[in-house]
């Protein structure tokens, strides 16, 4: 990808930065912090050069050496709200 690519989902321009990944590997999800991505400018859609999606790869594959645990609430999108 590059600065002039458009994104697949409005169109937006993208431009380089660093985000916190939500990555999916084997069933399970783990953040990676400062991944290098392509962002949209217009939606916030986010798109990885190759060996930066590999890079994830090998850290999801070593996940058993992962220090930091994030907790955060979880609603249930059904739940009253009164």
């Amino acid at each position: 990808m590059t600065k002039n690519d458009l994104c697949e989902f409005c169109e937006g321009g993208v431009e380089q930065n660093r985000i916190q990944a939500r990555f999916n590997f084997k069933g399970e999800t783990i953040y990676i912090d400062n991944v290098p991505a392509w962002v949209c400018v217009k939606c916030g859609e986010h798109y990885f050069d190759a060996p930066v999606y590999k890079h994830m790869e090998e850290i999801a594959k070593h996940r058993d050496c992962i220090t930091k645990t994030l907790t955060f609430p979880l609603a249930e999108y059904d739940m009253a709200l009164s």
